[in-house]
């Protein structure tokens, strides 16, 4: 059994823009072929660039603000409550185009 609080993290930057602060609740080597599961908060107008992973499957899921992940040019609404998956090789960006910050929790699976 592993417990943690979100509260009680630390905040580390995010790979791709670490400007983004994110809270990583699980880490690999805690379930098989989990890379990790973290909340993150987007700051007005940040953006983690458009990129790709070879081998991994992302999952995010909105928790509070609103934005846009464009999934292979075609852009996807965020919303508290939408769930997105992104596939191995599908290139993803994250921008968030409100005033407010834009609250993603995700994991990924190798």
């Amino acid at each position: 059994m592993k417990h943690v609080n979100l509260n009680q993290l630390a905040d580390q930057g995010v790979s791709h823009n670490p400007a983004i602060r994110k809270k990583v609740m699980l880490q690999p080597g805690d379930i098989p072929h989990l890379t990790n599961f973290s909340q993150a908060t987007f700051a007005p107008g940040q953006v983690a660039q458009a990129h790709a992973h070879s081998d991994m499957y992302e999952v995010f899921l909105v928790a509070a603000g609103t934005g846009i992940m464009v999934v292979n040019g075609t852009d996807q609404p965020l919303m508290p409550g939408v769930c997105i998956l992104v596939e191995p090789g599908d290139v993803h960006e994250v921008i968030n185009t409100s005033e407010a910050p834009l609250v993603l929790t995700y994991f990924g699976i190798a």
